[in-house]
């Protein structure tokens, strides 16, 4: 399969953010973790029905069409304590996650990969899991501090780990199209902006072990996306290191013909990132967008000016437990 379907609608069910708020107003394409529970039959309300906010992004998304629904889980957030106390108390069956995509190489998105693969499969009788990952992603990787020297990252689970754990591990650098082409997991993403850098000062293992390269790109990161008819493309870009303006721009460029109707995720423009959010800000513009569900790695900073920039009639800031429906 190597065409994305229009489906009639889809569900991104928020597992991990790095925020909790249950009690913004949001539009009317949005539940809030209250309101969810509420709809569930929550009675009495306190903090053992809460969810955990944690650094780190995990998202399941079900698309329909007709009368059939396909699901994947994106990425897994950062700890097994954060994933399995919210996919519990969000009453989520895993066992409908037909696949797994790994965004990139990093300790915040992969950490409770292998407890999910564990609870996909305890409620979907045992079947295997198709995993999608980039073979870059594996690389041990670091940040240089600012005395020189490099703090390591947790690395992500291994392919030989995530097999052994019901993965059927489908490394590549190309486009995929899972699920019968239900959803577009993309390639490499080609950085065309001059102002989106990826993550300054990161770093990987040298090929011999012995030292540490340059890194800052994260070539292996990669989006996903779904098309949903009379609407157009909703994009869930993870951490968007590559931009989450070169995000839209590829995205564009692979479905010409499909306007951008929403983009979810991390912006990351937080930190040494920061002097790029007017910039980014303003070459959001261009792209019509209707929904702009930013969180995880945005940054404060970043979220206001997309308010000033936007209003709350297209920025509705992820959270923890809210459940995105266009």
């Amino acid at each position: 399969m190597s065409e994305l379907i229009a489906v009639d609608s889809v569900d991104i069910q928020i597992l991990v953010d790095n925020a909790t708020d249950t009690l913004s107003s949001v539009p009317s394409f949005v539940e809030t973790e209250a309101a969810g529970m509420a709809r569930r039959g929550l009675r009495i309300m306190g903090g053992k029905c809460l969810c955990c906010a944690a650094h780190g992004l995990s998202c399941l998304v079900t698309v329909r069409r007709g009368g059939e629904s396909r699901s994947l889980l994106f990425d897994s957030g950062p700890e097994e304590y954060a994933f399995e106390r919210n996919v519990t108390r969000l009453a989520v069956d895993l066992g409908v996650a037909e696949s797994v995509v790994l965004s990139h190489g990093h300790w915040d998105h992969s950490g409770a990969m292998l407890l999910a693969l564990t609870m996909i499969r305890n409620r979907n009788t045992g079947k295997r899991v198709p995993f999608y990952a980039h073979p870059g992603m594996f690389r041990t990787r670091g940040v240089t501090q600012a005395d020189g020297s490099v703090r390591p990252m947790e690395d992500v689970p291994s392919p030989e780990d995530l097999t052994l754990f019901g993965a059927d591990v489908v490394q590549t650098r190309d486009p995929q199209y899972p699920l019968g082409g239900h959803f577009y997991v993309s390639g490499e993403i080609r950085r065309q902006t001059p102002f989106e850098r990826g993550y300054p000062g990161q770093v990987r293992r040298s090929d011999d072990g012995a030292g540490w390269e340059p890194d800052e790109l994260l070539i292996d990161e990669r989006f996903v996306a779904v098309n949903v008819a009379g609407k157009g493309l909703v994009v869930l870009s993870a951490c968007s290191h590559a931009g989450i303006v070169n995000v839209c721009l590829h995205a564009r460029e692979q479905f010409p013909g499909v306007p951008l109707f929403a983009i979810l995720g991390g912006l990351h423009l937080s930190g040494a990132n920061e002097a790029a959010i007017p910039q980014t800000v303003e070459a959001l513009r261009e792209f019509g967008l209707t929904a702009i569900a930013a969180g995880h790695c945005t940054g404060w900073r970043a979220m206001t000016a997309l308010a000033n920039a936007f209003g709350d009639k297209v920025l509705a800031p992820s959270a923890v437990g809210k459940r995105y429906r266009f």
